[in-house]
């Protein structure tokens, strides 16, 4: 198939949109489009890196900030943000419409639905990327429809094809309404205009939320679930040199990482990390120092720089024996390590596929939106983890983290959860290798992309 079919994929500046994205793309490649990936000057530098090492095309364009502005600053200004990124989106498909490589097709970021009706006045097709769970864009649907009322009133939730779920399992803009204005307001937004896209992509398995996909499919929703969007070295091994996912926002200190966990028995390793940007308050972070230690267990633990200051003094020299702390690490490549016995997670969706993909049991320990229904997924739907109860305080203790820990490592639980893990991780592979669902619908995208 020649490399003539030209599909934009134009991605959030965050680095749980931007790698989902980026894999995505790359699958796409295989399939013989030429793809550009779309991102904008935010993170100029990290997307630079990448230009000549992945088979997709790389372009940044302009949201105003030319890299003086932190992403959690674009978030707070949408508003701006969506003015300068559709003038820059629309400059920029103007360009390649007089080129050798007209674009036919763009796939945009769910947060960025606007895009598509940028795309329309260029007579192009669109189709949005969900960096959420199916279950989780389901529950903000409903909410959409007047379903969800807010305030939710009553101890549970009952929606079609989704688990009965409480309070503590709904995004917390949900069950605090008035604390998220903005991230609720975009949560409603993503369906301003969804149903008049061509396909809705979803960064999830068919195996994994069947449910919830048939749910969907029965609404005429025009569904294509092509995860889990992770580098094929970890699934079907069909992409050369797709090892990793290209994309760091933090320096990743890979040599001490691996050189550790190499010295430490399977299955022996906590592997701590609660993602890119979030922020645990002083209190929880000495809870969970405490509990770490206390487990016994060996710990990576992945603490950014700016919240190493919350360590209690001479806590990693009281540590040195059993715990290993860095400010960053390649979180594909240590979940896969055969050291790691559970992997304690606040349940971001990306780091959630990649446990489930690789095989590795989870301690759940969520912290805000979509966080909430991943962890009740892990526990009561999938059955990989635990999900550590939080005191009257809301603080998770450090009894109560070492408890989880202690199941997921070594109790006969821990041991089910595990097969479990294992289950999954095979079901993944099976949907991205050739004639799995995930690629099914990849190449079907592809074909009648090509054929129209």
């Amino acid at each position: 198939m020649e490399r003539e079919t030209h599909i934009l994929v134009i991605t959030y500046p965050i680095q749980g949109h931007i790698n989902p994205m980026l894999q995505f793309s790359k699958r796409l490649a295989s399939k013989g489009a030429r793809v550009t990936l779309v991102t904008t000057s935010t993170i100029r530098n990290s997307m630079q890196a990448l230009q000549g090492s992945i088979s997709v095309n790389i372009e940044i364009i302009s949201d105003g900030s030319e890299g003086d502005e932190t992403v959690e600053s674009l978030i707070a200004t949408m508003d701006r943000f969506k003015d300068k990124v559709s003038q820059s989106l629309a400059e920029y498909i103007e360009k390649l419409n007089s080129s050798n490589y007209p674009p036919k097709f763009i796939v945009y970021d769910c947060a960025l639905p606007w895009a598509l009706d940028v795309a329309k006045k260029y007579g192009l097709d669109g189709a949005p990327f969900f960096t959420q769970s199916c279950a989780v864009i389901v529950i903000y649907y409903h909410l959409k429809q007047g379903t969800i009322r807010l305030p939710i009133e009553g101890p549970t939730v009952s929606l079609p094809s989704l688990p009965k779920l409480t309070i503590n399992d709904i995004s917390s803009f949900l069950s605090n309404p008035s604390s998220y204005p903005a991230l609720l307001n975009l949560a409603l937004d993503l369906f301003s205009n969804f149903l008049e896209a061509k396909w809705l992509f979803f960064s999830s398995f068919m195996d994994l939320e069947l449910e919830v996909v048939n749910w969907m499919a029965s609404q005429q929703w025009p569904i294509k679930t092509i995860g889990p969007t992770i580098p094929s070295m970890y699934l079907d091994k069909r992409l050369d040199d797709d090892k990793e996912y290209g994309l760091h926002l933090f320096k990743p200190d890979v040599d001490a990482c691996i050189k550790w966990l190499d010295t430490k028995e399977t299955h022996s390793v906590v592997y701590t990390s609660f993602g890119s940007l979030a922020s645990l308050g002083e209190e929880q972070m000495q809870e969970l120092t405490w509990g770490l230690k206390n487990s016994n267990c060996y710990f990576l633990w992945i603490v950014r720089e700016t919240e190493q200051k919350k360590l209690p003094t001479n806590f990693l020299q009281e540590t040195a024996g059993k715990g290993l702390v860095v400010s960053w690490c390649p979180q594909l490549e240590v979940l896969a390590h055969k050291a790691i016995g559970c992997f304690m997670t606040h349940c971001g969706w990306n780091s959630t596929l990649e446990a489930l993909s690789l095989g590795v049991p989870m301690v759940a320990m969520p912290q805000w939106t979509d966080q909430l229904t991943n962890a009740k997924f892990i526990v009561d739907v999938w059955k990989v983890g635990v999900r550590i109860k939080l005191d009257e305080r809301g603080i998770a203790t450090k009894e109560e983290i070492e408890l989880c820990i202690r199941e997921v490592i070594g109790g006969e639980r821990g041991k089910e959860m595990r097969g479990n893990s294992i289950r999954w991780k095979e079901l993944a592979k099976e949907a991205m290798n050739e004639g799995g669902s995930s690629d099914k619908n990849i190449e079907d995208f592809v074909t009648k992309l090509v054929c129209s």
